[in-house]
């Protein structure tokens, strides 16, 4: 049997090759679009122009002494949602956000990413399949040059059958995942050390969901619009809304924290910064950060829910504790900072098009515990211990 016949009988079983050839030549160019985006990274292109080829890499104008870290992460079920809305375009967001912010958040920079990009098949040259899983790929240079990140390289992979989804006859299935490849330094860690009280918490706005707690964002639609929900034409609107992509707060912070500055100088201390990931204020903020150390806070005016989590939140009744628990409210990070620092914080923050406010102060009580003024249901008041 002939290598050409191999070749279709491969696709015919799911898999084309020549068009995932095409597919990956053309991440291969997006690749190298960002290998001068990053100030602290050179990439040595051994490829002689091939898209497989090695592309090693040298770090460049770190502090002495620095340490090199990775974090790898995913999009997880969001992917179904993006896909029901068909904003594969932006959702580079959400796989930056997720992999960037656990280097930020202890104090490194991210610097490279690395990509696994699991389709159901890439399509044909042209087609509307190809066109839209080229859109994410498209859309990650586009983020990775917003944010001084290059990718490094990636994997393309026809998955078929493999990928599962409720969504079950769609052609444009998406899961992504990666690693962020960024570093830190020994002078620069921000692990919470000097937490007192008496410092503020500043609240950094999200519009959307991110990726924790769509499972629970999905039942919710489903309980609204029908176990078939992505067909039903009443949920359009919602459906845009959750797929909603992640704000990135990584540039802003680093360029606070110094990385960008000649000398590595921060604007402002930053005590502790909390990625309000899975387990959100109960998980990351109280036990996490606050309770180990014997302190406690009031979170006394965060944002208000996004309306798609506020609606989610009531299709799925889900009550003011537990809704704080599975997802954000309203906010995508939090910073805690000297309160002479609040105002130029929050300046900063506008420099680059994020929303901040003061959200909430440390406090010292017999039992740690963290009060929050709920914004789901007014007047309500949450304590977790």
């Amino acid at each position: 049997m002939s290598e050409l016949t191999k070749a279709k009988i491969y696709s015919q079983d799911g898999v084309d090759v020549e068009e995932e050839a095409l597919f990956s030549s053309f991440a291969g160019s997006i690749c190298k679009a960002s290998y001068n985006n990053s100030p602290f990274l050179e990439v040595k292109d051994l490829s002689e122009g091939k898209f497989r080829g090695p592309r090693p890499f040298v770090f460049k104008n770190l502090p002495e002494g620095y340490f090199i870290e990775t974090s790898a992460d995913g999009i997880g079920t969001k992917g179904i949602v993006i896909d029901a809305a068909k904003t594969h375009h932006l959702a580079a967001y959400d796989i930056i956000a997720m992999t960037a912010s656990d280097i930020t958040r202890f104090g490194g920079v991210p610097i490279a990413f690395v990509n696994i990009f699991d389709t159901t098949s890439v399509g044909n040259e042209g087609d509307e399949v190809s066109k839209i899983y080229k859109s994410a790929i498209a859309g990650l240079g586009k983020v990775a040059k917003e944010n001084k990140i290059v990718i490094l390289k990636g994997e393309t992979a026809q998955m078929g059958d493999a990928i599962g989804s409720e969504i079950a006859d769609s052609k444009t299935k998406l899961n992504w995942s990666g690693i962020m490849i960024g570093a830190y330094h020994k002078d620069k860690m921000i692990t919470g050390e000097k937490l007192a009280p008496g410092q503020i918490i500043i609240a950094l706005k999200e519009e959307g969901f991110r990726c924790n707690g769509i499972s629970s964002m999905r039942k919710a639609l489903k309980e609204r619009f029908g176990k078939e929900w992505w067909k039903n034409p009443e949920a359009g609107k919602s459906i845009k809304q959750a797929a909603h992509p992640s704000v990135l707060y990584d540039m802003y912070i680093n360029t606070l924290h110094g990385w960008f500055d000649k000398d590595f100088k921060p604007e402002i201390t930053i005590h502790a910064i909390v990625h309000l990931s899975g387990g959100a204020l109960k998980e990351k903020l109280a036990k996490d950060v606050l309770f180990p150390k014997n302190l406690s806070a009031e979170l006394f005016d965060l944002w208000e829910p996004p309306e798609i989590m506020r609606r989610c939140a009531e299709w799925r009744k889900i009550t003011d504790e537990e809704f704080y628990e599975v997802w954000h409210g309203g906010q995508g990070m939090l910073l805690i900072i000297d309160e002479q620092d609040a105002d130029h914080c929050i300046k900063r923050a506008n420099d680059f098009g994020i929303k901040a406010k003061i959200a909430g102060k440390i406090t010292k009580e017999n039992t740690p515990q963290v009060s929050i003024n709920s914004k789901l249901t007014p007047g309500k008041n949450i304590i977790y211990k």
